[in-house]
């Protein structure tokens, strides 16, 4: 039995500690936040569970082999580095850490000591995701031309991030997974909207080798909530509509043909090919359980997570990019190679 301590209680960690009390092979033992009215929701639903306003209580727990930080991004780095200093396997919402930096610094920790570190990109576990990627990877949809998401709502102002740290960080996380390559260079550009605020509107662009594009629309003042996607290919195309309640997923075999006139060899002749569209059957199981079997199967058995530190590094220092383009409205920001080969490692 893996026992789980939790460290926050706000928006996130409530569903953290409700997937680790349901999942096979785990126990929450404790759980820590700062807001005395969030202790006590903990101690009214789970009474077994240890309360504390001290993280270091749930560190030097015996029983604790694994911590989940739901805290602002601001404290993920010191919290993840004295859990895994402390020999606690870690679970870190998203985005790992404020830099690339301190990624990096927390890699080589987990990997000296031989722990579990793995980043909270939720997306990645649902049952969309999973299937986008397996279409993807089996090569159905050909060469891959564009991405391009929207991913906009009415919310959820945050203090110590801007949207893009907040909603972009979704969609870099699920090119990361889904995409063969990597983006060789990146610009933003947005806008603070609120006096004293950070950017609530942002536009990412991301070059790809073989003149793959992918755009990322995220706004935290739209009045309307969109989360579409769509990955285009030279055979088939799909849309990925996570607010919609069924058929998530639709692909279809639509796109062009391009020749060349034998007539005249600088003519070019476009036909356009439209076909059947068909929306897959998908794994309906809560993402963050699927994550959670994940997290205790990597332990146990001493595997890769499939978002591990490397996957949370290349995302953080596309972020990285994209902020630094921002600043200088719209820069185009080279990314390091390295990250490709930190993937790999």
């Amino acid at each position: 039995m893996i026992g789980v301590g939790v460290i926050g209680y706000g928006y996130w960690g409530p569903n953290l500690v409700r997937n680790f009390s349901e999942t096979n092979g785990t126990a929450v033992m404790g759980v820590c936040d700062l807001n005395p009215r969030r202790l006590a929701l903990v101690e009214n639903r789970y009474p077994a569970v240890q309360i504390t306003s001290d993280y270091q209580a749930l560190l030097a727990n015996p029983k604790i082999d694994a911590i989940a930080i739901s805290t602002p991004v601001s404290s993920h780095f010191n919290l993840a580095m004295r859990a895994l200093q402390a020999g606690k396997h870690i679970l870190v919402e998203k985005p790992l850490a404020s830099t690339s930096a301190q990624v990096l610094t927390l890699i080589e920790e987990a990997e000296r000591r031989k722990l579990v570190l793995m980043v909270d990109h939720t997306f990645v576990y649902t049952g969309a995701v999973r299937k986008i990627a397996e279409t993807i990877r089996s090569g159905a949809l050909g060469e891959l031309l564009y991405y391009d998401s929207m991913r906009i709502n009415l919310g959820l102002f945050q203090h110590d991030v801007d949207v893009m740290w907040d909603l972009a960080v979704h969609d870099l996380a699920i090119m990361q997974h889904i995409l063969p390559d990597w983006p060789t260079a990146i610009t933003a550009t947005g806008m603070t909207h609120v006096a004293g605020g950070v950017k609530n509107v942002a536009y990412i662009t991301a070059f790809y080798p073989n003149n793959l594009i992918a755009h990322i629309n995220v706004n935290w003042l739209s009045p309307v909530k969109v989360r579409r996607t769509l990955i285009a290919g030279t055979r088939q195309m799909i849309v990925y509509d996570d607010v919609e309640a069924s058929e998530k997923v639709k692909i279809y075999d639509r796109g062009i043909t391009v020749a060349n006139s034998p007539e005249d060899e600088y003519k070019i002749l476009v036909s356009y090919r439209t076909g059947d569209m068909h929306s897959p059957k998908l794994d309906s199981t809560e993402a963050l359980s699927v994550e959670a079997h994940h997290f205790v199967e990597c332990i146990e058995q001493g595997k890769r997570p499939i978002t591990d530190g490397y996957a949370a590094l290349q995302v953080v220092r596309a972020l990285e990019a994209a902020t630094l383009s921002m600043k200088e409205r719209g820069r185009l920001v080279e990314l390091p190679a390295e990250s490709l080969e930190a993937s790999m490692a």
